[in-house]
């Protein structure tokens, strides 16, 4: 008999209950019963309002959003409002948290807060502290409100960029059950610049085993997704029991599948793409960067020259587009009234998620420096071409020989990660007298990580299995004669000894890397709300007096990682240094206060004017100290038109993992080295940052892959940021236009004393282009001269540097209307709504007078795209056939171009782009819903670039653009 799993078994337990729950109770259809109108809370205030004003701009995605697009995670959803960005996310492999994040005004998704029903949500994960997306389902949520700019003095530190606020669903009555599949599917056509089709096409010829066109015709990434909704009043209807539970399930999309992402993309022609790919080869790449660089030759026991354009490896095929993905989720939340005084409310969430991240197969990435010359592996000839004289193999001495060899045998690399989230959230509120009311909330989440790194290379074994002697007449490890591993198997590759890799070698040099780790939040908060109106404070031109929240806050941050010996030392080949373990924790104690001030309401000239102030003073355990504020202000002076605006301080202060991140290796993306073929740098430059001078100029010094070292970690003395955001707008609802809503808001946005790094890259165009004698103090190269292989590297540590700013404008806009208005009867009506933002800047400044601007721009240190113009725009026909509505959605990127590339590249500029999704849904039954949708109806192909480095994937940037095709999908929502 099967054992069941634990996660199964609680998922099997939350539905038997909530069945029970559901027989329990008086049969009803599943809905959502109507809030009070009266007073809501809007995101950006602890104080409840009248309507649905904010000084603060504020936009929303609905459920019916999430339904109508399709999305299966909730951060794809987000992520197409013009506000936000995708930071991780499914289309992420290599450097994958695991986690689903979103960056508001692209300043970075630590600067974005998370809150669920206005609480905020705890680290994602040890390795990325910004709030996971992949605990929240998609159907739980009633809708998403997004605040951008400051709101540090409302929710505490974090807040820089904005708030996005997840509103789930309460007071739920029956049982609703919702179903969705769908999948990718794309037509091999590309027709962009560069020939790509042909470029593949004639690599294909001549080596078959790596280069392919991909079928005409693909259908992939199968998505699946149950979720269980059910609700009971209780018999009083003093409260309510809402639960949940829910199964997903994302299968795995390979770049090897389109046409555009079956090549890695190297340096283009003036007029074509080219296939480029990694010196870290297959069957190898074999050199001491100085007189000689090899591969295999035709005959066993030979070498010819390594050509690049004929042997590099083509790394994309095995990489992930989108990561596959397992996730189950099940919580409740409900209220019951004791009495007026009293009501006891909680919310319980649990999310159990796994996720594959593959990348290209590892090996040996330059990680040995000699050979052997009398190693039985190599044959006489090709020893004596390597330097090895007579008396060399003799004496069996050693010789300078970098090996640069892809595992093609063992498969690609694979990250496992696997997240189990807890979340819970218990507390009191009631009336304290009139006019009163208090609210005190406990909070407690905590992530648990169990992350399984598997067919990565040992560098301590590569050495071993490469370090072989002969014992009567066998091939056998060094190490195992001299009794140092006896479990070494040697690791032949050189073709001249029959039999090559066996599966006994592989299992030998292929080690898991292990990482388990936990981030837990503490959270209390005890505020009061308050009507100052009763003790007089009220304006003589405004029917609602002062109102006023104020309290108290506590929290604790914390995080602990623990990597096996693999990983700590950087044993793992494919890993571009360590990752070590560490802990550490954050308490802070705030205090708030809030009020809003009616000045005027109903008056000539002033329909409505209104204050708004807030103040938050928060004091950490790391000494840091800090203040937030807000004043904003708004005036109708009719009821068609309303002015506002808002200035508001907002802090950051350091997290645990910038604060506490041990020091070690990473890779950053670089093109090539000035000092390499480019020649970018002088030769003066060079060789007083390290460069021997014969080495000037060398290919050595360019990393294959595009991928350079480079020393990252925490620093315990970084400041807290600040930032200043000042928004201005006005709201149109022209009387002459019923249901007709029009938005304008410019924002500006500055970060301060910004906690970053100063860049890498950056550092090597200071130093070489800029002359910064501090920037290239952290240029550390190797005795070759390189800063991709060994101890060379750049020193790039946690600091506060100048700061980032960013400015532009939002417009938002909706219609409804009924086409029998207009003489049309029988046709229904229609609705539209429309979303957008102009970037008018988006500017780093390192402090050390290097300032760049990323308006239009992408690659290198701007990242991903950053179009100056985006919008989404949605128009819904309600037919006149019972129970049908269709949809149809525009979705529209600007042109952006490379930062700081040559125009005349073919790559140099994104084109614009723009998608079209429909939808439709039919009420089937008056408890039965389906609908059905694609996405990127036309299928798009995405924008190419080859220099997207490991910020993109697959030649392209799949966090913005549609990388893989249409989305189709069919859904069914029933209500019992």
């Amino acid at each position: 008999m099967k054992a069941f799993t634990t996660r199964e078994r609680l998922l099997a337990s939350t539905m038997i209950g909530g069945a029970m729950l559901a027989l329990a109770a008086v049969p009803a259809a599943a809905q959502d019963q109507p809030t009070q109108v009266g007073e809501i809370v809007i995101t950006g205030s602890r104080i409840v309002q009248p309507n649905l004003v904010t000084t603060s701009p504020v936009t929303q995605v609905t459920g019916e959003d999430i339904r109508a697009q399709g999305v299966t995670r909730v951060e794809d959803l987000v992520t197409q409002l013009p506000q936000a960005f995708a930071a991780q996310n499914s289309t992420v492999s290599n450097g994958a948290s695991g986690t689903a994040t979103v960056s508001l005004r692209n300043l970075g998704s630590t600067r974005t807060l998370v809150l669920i029903d206005g609480r905020r949500m705890g680290y994602g994960s040890p390795n990325d502290t910004a709030a996971d997306l992949n605990q929240i389902p998609g159907q739980l949520v009633e809708r998403v409100e997004v605040l951008t700019g400051g709101a540090s003095a409302v929710y505490g530190s974090d807040a820089v960029a904005g708030v996005v606020n997840f509103i789930t669903k309460r007071n739920v009555e029956g049982i609703q059950i919702d179903a969705q599949y769908g999948f990718y599917h794309h037509r091999n056509d590309y027709d962009g610049p560069g020939n790509l089709r042909n470029v593949i096409a004639a690599r294909a010829a001549t080596n078959p085993s790596q280069f392919r066109l991909p079928e005409n015709s693909v259908m992939t990434g199968f998505s699946r997704e149950v979720t269980a909704l059910l609700g009971i009043n209780a018999p009083d209807n003093r409260g309510n029991l809402t639960a949940y539970a829910g199964y997903r399930r994302n299968n795995k999309v390979l770049q090897r599948d389109y046409d555009y992402s079956s090549c890695a993309l190297g340096a283009p022609t003036p007029t074509a793409f080219t296939c480029g790919g990694s010196g870290t080869s297959f069957p190898g790449l074999f050199t001491n960067f100085a007189t000689y660089n090899f591969t295999l030759g035709p005959t066993p026991g030979t070498w010819q020259n390594y050509n690049a354009a004929v042997n590099a490896y083509n790394f994309g095929p095995l990489n992930y587009y989108q990561r596959p993905d397992e996730r189950y989720v099940f919580g409740a939340s409900g209220y019951y009234t004791l009495n007026p005084n009293v009501e006891v409310f909680t919310q319980l969430m649990f999310s159990d998620y796994s996720s594959v991240a593959q990348i290209a197969p590892s090996g040996i990435f330059a990680n040995t420096s000699t050979i052997n010359c009398g190693n039985p592996l190599l044959s006489n000839t090709q020893k004596t071409q390597i330097g090895c004289t007579p008396a060399d193999i003799a004496a069996d001495n050693s010789v300078p020989f970098f090996i640069l060899r892809r595992n093609v045998e063992g498969g690609g690399r694979q990250d496992d990660l696997r997240y189990q989230s807890y979340r819970g959230v218990v507390g009191l509120r009631g009336e304290m007298g009139p006019g009163w009311d208090y609210d005190l909330a406990l909070q407690y989440s905590r992530v648990q990580l169990s992350r399984t790194y598997l067919n990565d290379f040992s560098v301590t074994r590569a050495a071993r299995a490469i370090d072989v002697v002969n014992v009567g007449g066998v091939p056998t490890c060094r190490s195992v004669v001299n009794g140092t591993d006896p479990n070494c198997v040697p690791y032949n590759i050189f073709g001249f000894v029959p039999g090559g890799v066996t599966q006994a070698a592989l299992d030998y040099l292929q080690i898991p890397l292990i990482q388990t780790g936990y981030t837990t939040q503490q959270v209390g908060t005890l505020a009061f709300t308050g009507d100052l109106g009763q003790y007089g404070w009220q304006s003589p031109m405004a029917s609602r007096g002062v109102q006023v929240a104020f309290g108290i806050e506590f929290r604790r941050d914390a995080l602990g990682s623990t990597t096996d010996a693999a990983f700590a030392s950087g044993d793992g080949a494919g890993q571009g240094g360590p990752t070590i373990g560490f802990s550490g924790a954050i308490s802070n104690q705030d205090v708030f206060i809030e009020a809003q001030v009616p000045l005027a309401e109903g008056q000539p000239g002033m329909h409505w004017a209104s204050l708004d102030l807030a103040y938050r003073h928060s004091n950490y355990s790391t000494g840091i100290t800090a203040d937030a504020y807000k004043f904003g202000a708004d005036w109708a002076p009719v009821p068609d038109i309303r002015f506002r605006g808002s200035f508001q301080r907002a802090v950051r202060a350091p997290n645990v993992i910038e604060l506490f991140t041990a020091q070690g290796f990473n890779l950053f993306d670089m093109d090539e080295d000035p000092c390499g073929p480019a020649q970018t740098a002088t030769l003066a430059q060079c060789v007083a940052t390290g460069v021997p001078a014969p080495q000037y100029g060398s290919a050595a010094l360019d990393s294959p892959a595009g991928q350079y070292n480079f020393l990252q970690g925490g620093f315990i003395g970084l400041e807290a940021e600040e930032s200043d955001t000042l928004t201005l707008g006005f709201v149109f609802t022209p009387s002459f236009l019923p249901r007709f809503v029009l938005s304008v808001d410019y924002y500006d946005i500055e970060v301060t004393n910004l906690i970053s790094t100063f860049g890498a890259e950056n550092t090597i165009n200071e130093c070489y282009f800029n002359n910064d004698a501090a920037a290239c103090s952290r240029i550390n190269r190797n005795n070759l001269g390189q800063l991709w292989i060994g101890d060379g590297f750049v020193e790039d540590l946690n600091t506060n540097i100048g700061g980032l700013s960013t400015s532009g404008v939002d417009i938002s806009a909706s219609y409804g209307l009924d086409l029998a208005d207009f003489g049309m009867d029988g046709f229904g009506g229609l609705n539209f709504s429309f979303v957008g933002t102009w970037l008018e800047s988006l500017v780093t400044d390192t402090g050390t007078g290097l300032v760049y601007d990323c308006v239009g721009q992408f690659v290198s240190s701007c990242g991903t795209p950053n179009p100056e113009w985006r919008h989404r725009a949605r128009i819904g026909w309600s037919t006149p056939w019972d129970g049908i509505e269709l949809a149809a959605t525009w979705r529209h990127y600007s042109s952006v171009t490379m930062f700081g590339g040559n125009p005349a590249r073919l790559d140099y500029e994104f084109p614009a782009i723009n998608y079209l999704d429909l939808s439709g849904s039919w009420q089937i039954r008056d408890n039965m819903r389906l609908r059905a949708g694609v996405n990127n109806v036309l299928d798009r192909d995405p924008p190419l670039n080859a220099s997207v480095g490991t910020t993109g994937n697959g030649n392209t940037y799949p966090q913005t653009y549609d990388a893989m095709g249409r989305f189709i999908f069919i859904g069914i929502t029933a209500d019992f």
